[in-house]
């Protein structure tokens, strides 16, 4: 089988994205046999990796700058330099991919404000990806908990009221394609319930009742392996160390906040639903430490792993 061939953007040049690539080129030997392109300059990426005292490993690895947008310098803080230069990186990589020119994306950490100040329209990776792919979802993997998110980057009042009968259907619906896609493993899917208890049998709120029940009898019928909906505050325990079980979280916090307990130095953001893979760390720019020399890159080299894992396979 052919090595795939690997896109890697550092995220944003302020935050911890340089350094945990360069920390993940540096420990090569824990990565896969790829072609590696990393959408950076050249030059500044060699920089990063000697300011930290690093020799990127013998791995096939090339470079792509992503055109006259040059990052500002500046560290630990949001910038709309950074911003444009972290943006056009993923956008250089998304076409590539799109174009069949690189199975897979790893991407590095961006941050939200700094993309805000450049003018870009999109909250983050998962939400531009999802203006051209509808049915991209939002899942975290780790070898201790999996977990895909309902919604993500929303206000909480706007998450809320997505949790509908329509909308949790067709994410069910989208998540049993979208991992039918990457994997031969039969998940199943344990969905939470949005209020204390799941309800208590709509004492607690009738949302289990009226929405998120009938949408779970809907998708069991049509064959998918779902169950729930489960109080929240026990359903992530029922998941915790088996692979095979998928927790459906409603909103961000209600995964991501058990998620990073469980799995916070290991885990990997995964977007389904694309004809290529896209992973990422889970973690963000951590700007409080960006430049100290202090990241850890386990997120990133799990990130690169799994990629490299899921490209072997047909989307």
């Amino acid at each position: 089988m052919s090595r795939p061939r690997i896109g890697i953007t550092l995220g944003d040049p302020g935050g911890i994205g340089p350094e945990v690539v360069a920390k993940a080129f540096a420990s090569a030997a824990h990565l896969p046999d790829a072609d590696y392109v990393l959408f950076a300059d050249e030059e500044d990426f060699r920089k990063e990796a000697s300011r930290l005292g690093l020799t990127p490993g013998s791995r096939a690895l090339s470079f792509r700058a992503p055109g006259e947008v040059r990052p500002s310098g500046r560290r630990g803080a949001p910038d709309k330099d950074n911003g444009s230069a972290s943006f056009r990186a993923f956008e250089a990589a998304v076409a590539d991919a799109r174009a069949g020119k690189i199975r897979a994306i790893v991407t590095g950490p961006v941050s939200k404000k700094s993309w805000g100040l450049a003018g870009v329209p999109w909250r983050g990776h998962t939400e531009y990806l999802a203006a051209a792919y509808p049915d991209a979802i939002m899942t975290f993997w780790s070898e201790a908990l999996t977990v895909a998110l309902l919604s993500h980057h929303l206000p909480l009042r706007e998450a809320l009221a997505r949790v509908t009968k329509a909308v949790l259907l067709r994410f069910l619906t989208s998540l049993g394609d979208g991992l039918a896609a990457v994997s031969s493993v039969r998940y199943e899917f344990l969905v939470a319930g949005l209020n204390p208890h799941a309800g208590e049998d709509g004492l607690l709120g009738r949302e289990e009742l009226d929405e998120i029940g009938p949408a779970i009898r809907e998708a069991r019928e049509a064959g998918l392996p779902v169950s729930g909906p489960f109080p929240p505050d026990v359903v992530f325990r029922s998941a915790l160390g088996h692979p095979e079980r998928i927790v459906v979280a409603l909103y961000h916090d209600q995964g991501l906040i058990p998620f990073k307990f469980a799995a916070f130095e290991t885990g990997v953001n995964v977007t389904l639903g694309l004809p290529f893979v896209r992973t990422s760390p889970d973690h963000g720019t951590a700007f409080d430490i960006a430049g100290k020399n202090r990241a850890d890159p386990r997120s990133m080299i799990e990130a690169i792993r799994l990629a490299g894992r899921l490209a072997l396979r047909p989307l």
